[in-house]
């Protein structure tokens, strides 16, 4: 930002500018890739690896700076995995390209991703991207100087990616279906996209030995990572795929609302079913956020960790800026410069990401309405990620500094400390009852009957004697019964009939 910028902020909005001016003075870079001692693993003594890192910087900015603190060859191995991809997503998204000439190219793309010399400029010249095509040979170069384990992880997840993308672009241009029609199909297509990327993530990190081995196994979790960000994106970005004739929206979602095309959807007229249709996409977005949030729990580093997080709180802030904005519709529309320094600076454990996510969906929740069709499907979704926080992270616990160093409070003001002092009270009266129990490590023994003083005590002896004095009664009646039944079948002049005349079953 120049002066100038600064100083209408200063005037504009002065928290925001106060915000800014913390991160610029007290963030701290963790790692500067062009330092000397980085160049063994940051690759930046080599001519084709700074063209990398400048092609990084042209396609994604934000994502670019979580990438360069990575900590050691991760960097560099996640900057060449992001501008494969991107590359193969630049093929599958170039309308342009006849479906003859696309096929080919994106099945074999794993392929000419370790072709030394290939490059492509087939692309139209409106496509953002073209440059990296244009000289994808450096980007073939820097691949295979990566570490085995690292380039057959990327060539594995750029073949299924391609397989999928291939099968997609070519239904839309054989069958005339632009549509994506369920949201099966929806999920399908973000796990192509954007799930298959956490997947590799993933083995990536647990292959760096950074991450644990099993992490590379948690397929579910890494692919509802990936969904939560590209779902966001494709919510994010409806107006500028609408006008490029990109339809990610699956039909089953905004068909419900009577609309025939998804061009309808930012038409005036339409402002309020295209409300309907925007929050039932968010709410579709809201139900990977829990996956998500496991997933975070789950890493060890912390350099891998902010890497996942910033993406996440990022992701989670723009469905709330998403939800019922009708701008969002009309134009593309991004959080604020200041509000995202404040989540980089706060994404620093799953703890704060937890309640990062808790914030926003509950002011998420404050903009529904009860007239969409949709206030009860969100409710259910925002008091999930709630939930979600409070078993993790139980708000009436607080870690206080003590003289001895840290430990957990219950907060007094809160009813469940309350229940919680209920409970061990009730604990130490039923230990001194059966101390026998006590040592055994039961938290909530019985009490011993047999020594116990009071009404409790005596409640349960009586209903004890009831109990008895019940099944002996019981025990008369049927034997009773059971000699009525024998003297009938026997008849009146048998022994046994004789020998019970005079007594009570005599008189039966």
């Amino acid at each position: 930002m120049g002066a100038i910028n600064w100083a209408v902020l200063l005037l504009t909005h002065p928290f925001e500018f106060k915000t800014l001016l913390q991160f610029w003075l007290y963030h701290e870079q963790k790692r500067d890739i062009k330092a000397i001692q980085e160049h063994p693993t940051s690759g930046w003594d080599r001519e084709s690896m700074q063209r990398c890192w400048h092609f990084l910087d042209l396609t994604s900015r934000s994502f670019a700076a979580v990438i360069k603190e990575l900590d050691g060859d991760l960097a560099r191995t996640i900057c060449m995995f992001y501008l494969v991809l991107r590359g193969l997503d630049t093929v599958e998204d170039d309308m342009s390209i006849p479906d003859d000439i696309k096929q080919p190219i994106l099945r074999s793309f794993h392929e000419k991703t370790v072709t030394p010399g290939w490059k492509f400029d087939g692309c139209g010249p409106n496509e953002k991207d073209r440059q990296l095509l244009v000289e994808y040979d450096t980007i073939v170069e820097e691949v295979n100087r990566l570490s085995p384990h690292y380039k057959a992880i990327i060539v594995d997840i750029c073949h299924k990616m391609e397989t999928g993308m291939a099968d997609y672009a070519h239904k839309a241009a054989t069958t005339g279906s632009i549509y994506l029609e369920s949201v099966a199909e929806y999920d399908l297509y973000c796990h192509y996209v954007a799930g298959l990327v956490g997947e590799g993530l993933s083995r990536i990190f647990s292959s760096s030995e950074k991450e644990g081995e099993w992490l590379a196994e948690q397929l579910e979790l890494s692919n509802s990572m990936g969904l939560l960000l590209q779902k966001t994106n494709i919510i994010r970005d409806y107006r500028e795929d609408t006008d490029q004739q990109r339809y990610f929206w699956p039909r089953e979602i905004w068909g419900q609302y009577g609309f025939k095309e998804m061009k309808e959807i930012y038409e005036p007229q339409n402002a309020e079913r295209a409300q309907w249709v925007q929050s039932a996409m968010i709410i579709d977005a809201l139900r990977h956020a829990e996956d998500a949030l496991d997933y975070l729990k789950l890493l060890k580093n912390q350099s891998v960790f902010n890497f996942c997080a910033i993406p996440a709180t990022m992701a989670i802030a723009t469905l709330e800026l998403c939800f019922m904005n009708p701008t969002m519709l009309q134009r593309n529309i991004k959080i604020r410069k200041a509000d995202a320094a404040s989540l980089i600076m706060r994404s620093t454990n799953p703890k704060d990401v937890g309640l990062i996510f808790r914030d926003f969906v509950r002011k998420i929740h404050a903009k529904a309405v009860p007239t969409d069709p949709n206030f009860l499907k969100l409710s259910v979704a925002c008091g999930k990620i709630e939930q979600w926080y409070e078993h993790n992270y139980p708000t009436f616990i607080k870690i206080v500094e003590t003289p001895e160093g840290t430990r957990p409070q219950m907060d007094p003001e809160d009813v469940r400390t309350r229940t919680f002092k209920a409970i061990d009270k009730r604990n130490a009266a039923l230990a001194k009852l059966n101390p026998q129990a006590s040592k055994g490590g039961s938290k909530l023994p019985m009490p011993d009957f047999s020594n116990s003083q009071g009404a409790d005590s005596a409640v349960g002896t009586t209903e004890l004697f009831m109990y008895m004095l019940a099944a002996i009664t019981l025990v008369v009646v049927l034997s009773g019964g059971v000699v009525y039944i024998i003297l009938k079948m026997v008849g009146e002049d048998s022994p046994l009939k004789a020998a019970t005349r005079g007594t009570a079953f005599g008189e039966l």
